[in-house]
């Protein structure tokens, strides 16, 4: 008999998570989340200027919740990048107890570069940069991490997408368009790789993160003409001063980074077993899943 008292385990204790773009923002929030579950991660970032954060969080994570939090600096846009990422998580993680190897269960791709300019500003260089980062890297990471997944279907991999590519938000010519590309790339991945994992994506709207900080006032306000139209944008008297300045300025709230960590920590429960393929909302209903 097992004794009421007895520790709950965590439902993915011992599990190896990738995620990128984890230093701080969204993928701060998810590695938190997973790390909160059980996971070990591998909190990926591309800068030198993020090595304290990535630091700083990693050594919170393993504080807080008892897992191995480890930080790793690449170029997922490359296969040096992406070697070097799985070569960290061989060294740094515990074999997995069957295969006596490494084994990723979870793959996140959360970096992205955002882009928010009107048309006849878009260049040939602005194309390449903002597909790199945000198409190729994706493909590389996860060609690099298919010889480590699960062989079960347990596996999860999430990527994140944007509400602008589905709602057509203006000046997101190039950031829409990769976002674009993540959800095709999810519905094949989910066919290509489901012997191992579940493959699917997420489109957050606006979030309260650097990147929206930093975005366009005339970028900002083309995504205020939706906020009467999104069920969950009103701002609520428990709501953090930032997002009621936000609120009255622009007229709704935007999401905070757990709530769509929550999201995507849902999509990686064991629960989750039977969805494959799909684009799930996690915008406040600026756009409902289909």
């Amino acid at each position: 008999m097992v004794s009421p008292n007895a520790p709950v385990p965590r439902v993915h204790e011992g599990k190896v998570a990738i995620v990128t773009g984890s230093a701080r923002s969204i993928g701060a929030a998810i590695a938190r989340n997973l790390a909160s579950k059980g996971a070990n991660v591998l909190i990926s970032y591309l800068t030198e200027g993020s090595d304290a954060a990535a630091k700083a969080l990693a050594e919170e994570l393993s504080t807080t919740h008892n897992v191995k939090a480890v930080p790793c600096r690449g170029d997922i846009t490359t296969k040096e990048g992406c070697e070097k990422i799985i070569s960290t998580c061989k060294s740094e993680f515990p074999a997995h107890a069957k295969t006596g190897t490494l084994q990723v269960d979870i793959l996140i791709h959360s970096a992205a570069l955002f882009h928010a300019m009107p048309l006849e500003a878009v260049t040939v260089e602005d194309f390449h940069k903002v597909y790199s980062i945000n198409v190729l890297g994706p493909i590389l990471l996860t060609q690099a991490v298919k010889p480590y997944l699960p062989t079960d279907r347990s596996g999860r991999i999430v990527s994140l997408s944007s509400v602008g590519s589905k709602v057509g938000l203006a000046y997101l010519t190039l950031y829409g368009g990769t976002k674009g590309a993540i959800e095709a790339m999810t519905r094949t991945w989910a066919r290509e790789l489901a012997e191992n994992a579940t493959v699917n994506s997420i489109n957050p709207g606006s979030t309260m993160t650097e990147m929206f900080a930093n975005a366009p006032d005339a970028a900002k306000e083309a995504i205020a003409l939706f906020y009467p139209l999104t069920p969950l944008s009103p701002v609520r008297e428990w709501d953090a001063d930032e997002m009621k300045e936000l609120g009255k300025k622009y007229g709704g709230r935007v999401a905070y980074p757990e709530e769509i960590a929550g999201i995507v920590g849902m999509i990686c429960s064991p629960e989750s077993s039977w969805m494959t393929g799909s684009l799930v909302s996690a915008n406040g209903g600026q756009w409902f899943s289909g």
